[in-house]
């Protein structure tokens, strides 16, 4: 039974937004919470058949069968479809496949889902509401993750969900990719949603799991389904997939019994080195053109991470990364992770002044860092520090590793 919960749980993740996404092509963005409600019945039904019966042959096409049933069931009993829906397909689409049938075939969900993702970056949509809507509808977060990730309430994000569907019907939003002039305008968005997700399954703080591959691997697949698109298929949009494949390279190797293993830990056997080869090959392709954007520093950034050979010359690189990447676009987690590099190039004692000069003392990552510089130095403080960044985490995995590291200084003051 747990492996049918875990599998129908999987499932949700990987095929709800591809399911709203077509259902809402065929019939319209104004239908967008139809288009989820029939998906949330499908999985029900899923879960009560399944539970009776057990998995069957093929449980995706099984929901895909089962969501067009309900879907087609929906319009009908409504008369949408055969007065309004039916007649406008069949007169633009003659020779394409029946009206009567949702295609759920790989590239119709790609397609879908790369309109979807352009409509929901519609400027008339405000952008936070732009990403809420994405990361509900495209990306399958529940609603207590997307209050996690935009560190408010439930009810706010309800708000903003409803405000920004209701934009979508009132100002006739259509799901199609839009003009090429507009592309530029909209593709800043659809890029920051799409390196939020990879960014929340690399290190999640809305689950008691660290590493999220199917969020990753989901991003990863929408920014390769940018590249079909020509006018998408930009330096910065390589720059964003060269990004993905070298921190997804290093998935098997971050892992551990739930714990992260940090960077120095790592066994480089475990990287992926094909993965390594592909983000190669992107950052190469982002080199085309006189952009540099904050993806393509920190793709290069990820690069060198993929040398595990430490040098001068590496640290010291990726310092001046660092450095580069605060002037384009400053933001906490890149300030501390740049003065562990520093740590690199100028030692603890130098690393522990920058660090203090951030004075983040509302985020754990601080306090983690401050123990990490401290060991070794100073370790009673090392301790005070720890402690302060086991009161600010959110999920019990991050206490976890905390505690671990409090008890290593623990077992080291033993040993003297």
């Amino acid at each position: 039974m747990e492996k049918g919960q875990e599998s129908l749980k999987r499932l949700f993740q990987q095929e709800f937004s591809k399911m709203v996404a077509v259902i809402s092509r065929q019939f319209g963005l104004e239908h967008i919470e139809t288009a989820e409600d029939i998906v949330s019945e499908t999985f029900l039904a899923a879960a009560e058949n399944w539970g009776m019966k057990g998995l069957p042959p093929n449980p995706t096409a099984w929901l895909y069968l089962v969501a067009k049933q309900k879907t087609l069931y929906h319009f009908r009993r409504n008369k949408i479809f055969d007065q309004k829906v039916a007649p406008a397909i069949s007169s633009q689409q003659e020779k394409e496949q029946p009206a009567e049938d949702l295609d759920f075939s790989m590239q119709h969900i790609k397609d879908s889902q790369l309109q979807m993702l352009f409509a929901i970056c519609n400027p008339a949509v405000a952008s936070e509401a732009q990403i809420g809507l994405a990361l509900r509808i495209l990306c399958g977060f529940g609603i207590d993750e997307i209050a996690e990730a935009f560190l408010t309430s439930k009810e706010t994000i309800n708000k903003r969900l409803f405000r920004a569907k209701e934009k979508l019907r009132t100002e006739n939003i259509r799901m199609e990719l839009p003009p090429e002039h507009e592309i530029v305008s909209r593709l800043d968005n659809v890029l920051h949603i799409i390196y939020l997700l990879f960014s929340e399954g690399y290190y999640s703080q809305t689950q008691d799991e660290i590493l999220r591959k199917d969020l990753c691997l989901e991003a990863l697949r929408l920014g390769l389904t940018l590249t079909a698109y020509p006018p998408a298929n930009r330096p910065k949009t390589n720059a964003l997939i060269a990004l993905m494949c070298f921190h997804a390279s290093r998935f098997d190797a971050r892992g551990g019994e739930g714990f992260p293993v940090l960077y120095d830990q790592q066994d480089e056997s475990l990287w992926d080195g094909e993965l390594i080869r592909q983000g190669r090959h992107f950052l190469r392709l982002s080199a085309e053109g006189d952009e540099i954007s904050s993806f393509h520093l920190e793709a290069r950034i990820a690069y060198w991470h993929c040398i595990k050979k430490d040098s001068p010359e590496k640290w010291e690189e990726i310092l001046f990364l660092y450095d580069q990447l605060l002037l384009v676009n400053y933001a906490p987690g890149v300030a501390l992770n740049r003065v562990f590099a520093f740590c690199k190039v100028h030692g603890k004692h130098k690393a522990l002044a920058e660090a203090e000069a951030l004075r983040m003392e509302n985020d754990h990552f601080y306090w983690l860092l401050l123990g990490e510089l401290c060991s070794g130095i100073d370790d009673a403080t090392a301790r005070e520090h720890f402690g302060k960044a086991y009161d600010l985490a959110k999920t019990q995995t991050e206490k976890a590793v905390i505690t671990q590291k409090i008890n290593e200084l623990k077992k080291n003051r033993i040993r003297k």
